[in-house]
C-alpha cells in the first residue's frame, strides 16, 4: 500500500515553519495515542504513520530530501526513515520533555538560591562611588560536616529512585518525570544525619561582605557578587547575591539620567536688574550671572557638571530652573517702596512691562468674546 503524504499526514502546509509542524504533530499524537485507543489498530497505525513523518519533517536535511524526491528518498538505502514499532517513549520525550520536562538520565542538582540586597544610598554616594559593610541572612555550608549532611561523610543511593535523581509519575496518559522528592535530585542518602544541620548540609547564619558600589550607580541598578548567595546540596556551587542601589532623594537636586536638576529661587529685584548668583554643585560652587528681566521657569545649563554614570564617557549637565520668589515678611518702609513701584504701571504703558501677563489677558478676552458670540 502506498504511504500518504507527510505533510498531508500531519495536516499542514509544504511551507509550515517547525513551530507549525511541532504542533500538528502534537494533535495528531494526543490522538491516535494507544493508551487513548486500546486495542484500536487503526489508531496505532495512524500514530506509527504520525510519528514517521515528523521525524522525517522535522529534520532539515531529511525535509530536503523528502520534497525532491517523495517517499522515494527513504528508499533502497537513501535515506534514514526508522521502521518498526513505535517507541511511545521516544515519542513523549519528543512532544512533552519541553513542557514537563521529562529529559533522560539523572538530573544534577541545581545550585543554591540567589539572593537580593537593597542598599540605599545618597545622592553624593551614588556619584561618586563608595564602600559598604552589608550583613546578609543567607544558608551557609555547614561546618560540622562540610555540606555532605552526613556526620560520618557517608551516603547511599537514595532508595526511592535508586540514584538516578528522579521519579517517574504517571498523570492519565502523561508520564511525567521530575526530580526526586527525597534526595532533591542528587540520587543520595544520608543514612547518619549531621547534629548540626540535621542532615540539610546547610545552616542559617549572616554573612558580613564588603561591597564596592562604584561611581555613576543609578536607582535599580544591580551589582552581582558571584558565589555569595545561598549554599546548596554538598557538592554544589552556590548562588549569587544580587545588591540593588535604592539612591535617596536629595534635598537639592534631582537626577534624570546622567543630568541633575535644581531650582534656583531669585529675588524680584535680582530678576528685573540681573545679579551674579552662587549655585551649588556636586564638586563645589559656581556663578552664573542672571540676564535682567529673567524670567521664572528659565533654565541655565552647567555643562558637566551633572553625574558620569556607569554606562558614559562624560558626564551630564546641571539644569538650573529660575524661580522668581514672591518677598515676605516685609518692613513698612519695603511695602512703601512696593506701593511705589506699582505705581508705576498704571496706564497704558504698563503692558508693555508686563508681556506674559498682557498675552494671558489678551488670551481671555479672545476667549470671552468666543464663548459669547
Amino acid at each position: 500500500m502506498s504511504k500518504r503524504d507527510y505533510y498531508e499526514v500531519l495536516g499542514v502546509s509544504k511551507t509550515a515553519s517547525d513551530e507549525d509542524l511541532k504542533k500538528a504533530y502534537r494533535r495528531c499524537a494526543m490522538k491516535y495515542h494507544p493508551d487513548r485507543n486500546p486495542g484500536d489498530k487503526a489508531a496505532e497505525e495512524a500514530f506509527k504513520e504520525c510519528k514517521e513523518a515528523y521525524e522525517v519533517l522535522s529534520d532539515a536535511s531529511k525535509r530536503r530530501m523528502y520534497d525532491q524526491h517523495g517517499h522515494a528518498a527513504f528508499e533502497a538505502g537513501m535515506g534514514g526513515g526508522r521502521g518498526g514499532a513505535a517507541d511511545f517513549g521516544d515519542i513523549f520525550g519528543d512532544i512533552f520533555g519541553d513542557i514537563f520536562g521529562g529529559g533522560r538520565g539523572r538530573q544534577q542538582p541545581r545550585r543554591g538560591s540567589d539572593l537580593r540586597y537593597v542598599i540605599e544610598l545618597d545622592l553624593e554616594e551614588a556619584v561618586f562611588g563608595v564602600e559598604r559593610t552589608i550583613e546578609v541572612p543567607t544558608l551557609t555550608s555547614c561546618t560540622g560536616c562540610q555540606g555532605s549532611g552526613s556526620a560520618d561523610g557517608k551516603t547511599e543511593t537514595c532508595s526511592t529512585c535508586r540514584g538516578q535523581g528522579r521519579v517517574r509519575i504517571q498523570q492519565g496518559i502523561f508520564s511525567v518525570q521530575q526530580s526526586c522528592p527525597h534526595c532533591g535530585g542528587s540520587g543520595k542518602q544520608v543514612k547518619n544525619p549531621c547534629g548540626i544541620c540535621h542532615g540539610r548540609g546547610v545552616v542559617e547564619d549572616e554573612k558580613t561582605l564588603q561591597v564596592k558600589i562604584p561611581a555613576g550607580v543609578d536607582n535599580g541598578d544591580r551589582i552581582r557578587l558571584a558565589g555569595e548567595g545561598e549554599a546548596g546540596p554538598a557538592g554544589v556551587q552556590p548562588g549569587d547575591l544580587y545588591v540593588e542601589i535604592r539612591v535617596r532623594d536629595h534635598e537639592i537636586f534631582q537626577r534624570d539620567g546622567d543630568d541633575l536638576y535644581c531650582e534656583l529661587p531669585i529675588r524680584l529685584s535680582q530678576a528685573a536688574l540681573g545679579a551674579q548668583i552662587e549655585v551649588p554643585t556636586l564638586d563645589g560652587t559656581v556663578e552664573i550671572k542672571i540676564p535682567a528681566e529673567t524670567q521664572t521657569g528659565k533654565l541655565f545649563r552647567l555643562r558637566g557638571k551633572g553625574v558620569k554614570s556607569v554606562r558614559s564617557s562624560a558626564p551630564g549637565d546641571l539644569l538650573c530652573r529660575v524661580v522668581v520668589e514672591t518677598p515676605v515678611s516685609l518692613t513698612r518702609r519695603q511695602r512703601e517702596l512696593l506701593e511705589e513701584f506699582e505705581a508705576t504701571f498704571e496706564g497704558d504703558g504698563a503692558r508693555a512691562h508686563s508681556p506674559r501677563s498682557t498675552s494671558f489677558l489678551d488670551g481671555v478676552k479672545a476667549f470671552w468674546a468666543k464663548m459669547t458670540s
